[in-house]
């Protein structure tokens, strides 16, 4: 994409409104704009960055075993009344009423639906295990929206529910979905800790969130530090294999680690050491919830076992928030330049600046670097503008790509342009032809 010709508004001063990091810089980098209290406009540059998000989750998922659909956005109360929680769920809840006087609500969850699909269908044990998931608009109605895309009211998120035949099965699709949300979020290029956490409203006797340490985190959490120790890599995982599934959630759960909802500080002071015990602040970017039989009690959702019987089956939902992810990443990787992106969700692969637009020489190996890195299934943000420098390189390290191609007439003398990496600002000379080697290289693995 060249720069010149791309919409991307952004602002020289931070808005009022902006209370945290992220916020400011999705606003000033001109990812989004504000349409109301907690609701967003996505625009280009945030857009891309959603996608890319939403494509690792999709990947994730499938590669589980998960089918992918899509469910509606407004929902008839009726199967909430059925289930018992419409009056029960709150004035997060945004209830309305059609032109024929009928109850609707905006989707907060979807429990409910995805119960009454699986109900009408599915009969037998031999259909089971079964996990759906979509990625989804969903609406809260916060009381006091913050944070941009971390609090808003309007968001962006990957809801899946597994059905099983015993409990035994369906804590299998409960370490299952623990081990792909770890791998979902280290390919985000993050550290997303799993907590024993409260169920809420959604309920269960299990249930562990996903967060990210961040000073502007909205819970207060309490862990073992070994635990930032962990790291997923890039290991070989059966998803079928209970073995193993079970054997690398235990790896990354057995250590002290809760949301303040169910610390319990005796256990803290009695498992932990002294030396490793942590109090911080996190932002949650996911959660999973192993509930039993109480939708499918509530519903009627049965199937006929392999002695005859017809049989409750065993459930579970399994949480991303794909928009809030935006603003967690960002909390977690900027400086005072801006935002930082890791690699796996990067708007564009790189950035080519022309530090002399309309010198012929610069011109050209400009457009050679984006044609040959276009060619090669990447995407460059190449900025031709007639722009000073300074000016220039301000609005890449506003944006966060995480390499950078600079050409200039000086360089070219010499037949190097300069590579820079966003991360550490390190950069190095070398010829066009080997920048583009070394780019192409860096996404190969990710």
């Amino acid at each position: 994409m060249r720069l010149s010709r791309y919409f991307l508004p952004v602002l020289k001063e931070t808005p009022a409104e902006a209370q945290i990091v992220s916020h400011r810089l999705m606003l000033r980098s001109g990812m989004i704009k504000q349409s109301s209290a907690g609701i967003y406009s996505w625009l280009p540059l945030g857009f891309k960055v959603l996608k890319n998000i939403e494509n690792i989750v999709h990947e994730e998922q499938i590669r589980a075993g998960h089918h992918p659909m899509l469910m509606p956005i407004l929902q008839g109360a009726d199967l909430w009344r059925e289930s018992g929680r419409y009056d029960d769920y709150g004035q997060e809840m945004l209830r309305m009423k059609d032109r024929h006087n009928r109850d609707l609500l905006f989707t907060p969850t979807a429990e409910e639906l995805i119960t009454d699909i699986f109900r009408s269908y599915v009969r037998s044990y031999k259909d089971l295990p079964l996990t759906m998931y979509q990625i989804q608009w969903k609406f809260r109605d916060e009381i006091r929206p913050r944070f941009g895309v971390m609090r808003g009211r309007e968001f962006y998120m990957k809801d899946g529910y597994n059905f099983d035949l015993t409990k035994e099965d369906a804590l299998h699709a409960y370490n299952r979905h623990l081990v792909s949300y770890l791998r979902t979020y280290e390919r985000m290029g993050l550290q997303a800790i799993p907590m024993r956490a409260d169920s809420g409203p959604i309920g269960g006797e299990n249930t562990h969130e996903f967060l990210v340490l961040a000073e502007t985190g909205e819970s207060e959490v309490f862990y073992d530090s070994t635990v930032t120790d962990l790291t997923f890599g890039d290991r070989d995982i059966d998803y079928t294999d209970k073995d193993q599934c079970q054997s690398i959630m235990e790896e990354f759960t057995t250590r002290y680690a809760r949301t303040d909802e169910t610390h319990v500080e005796d256990e803290f002071h009695s498992q932990v050491p002294e030396e490793r015990r942590r109090t911080a602040r996190g932002i949650e970017v996911g959660q999973i919830f192993y509930f039993g039989t109480k939708y499918s009690d509530a519903l009627n959702a049965t199937v006929q076992n392999d002695q005859g019987e017809k049989v409750a089956v065993h459930m579970g939902s399994h949480g991303i928030g794909v928009s809030r992810l935006l603003g967690a990443i960002i909390e977690a990787s900027h400086d005072d330049k801006g935002i930082i992106w890791p690699e796996g969700v990067t708007p564009f692969h790189c950035g080519i600046v022309n530090l002399k637009q309309g010198d012929e020489e610069a011109d050209a190996a400009c457009e050679a670097l984006y044609k040959s890195l276009t060619a090669l299934g990447l995407e460059p943000l190449y900025d031709d503008r007639k722009e000073r420098a300074g000016a220039k390189f301000a609005s890449m390290d506003l944006i966060g790509l995480p390499w950078r191609i600079t050409v200039g007439p000086r360089g070219l003398k010499n037949g190097v342009v300069e590579v820079t990496s966003r991360r550490t600002g390190e950069s190095e000379e070398m010829p066009p032809e080997q920048a583009i080697e070394k780019i192409t290289k860096i996404y190969a693995g990710v």
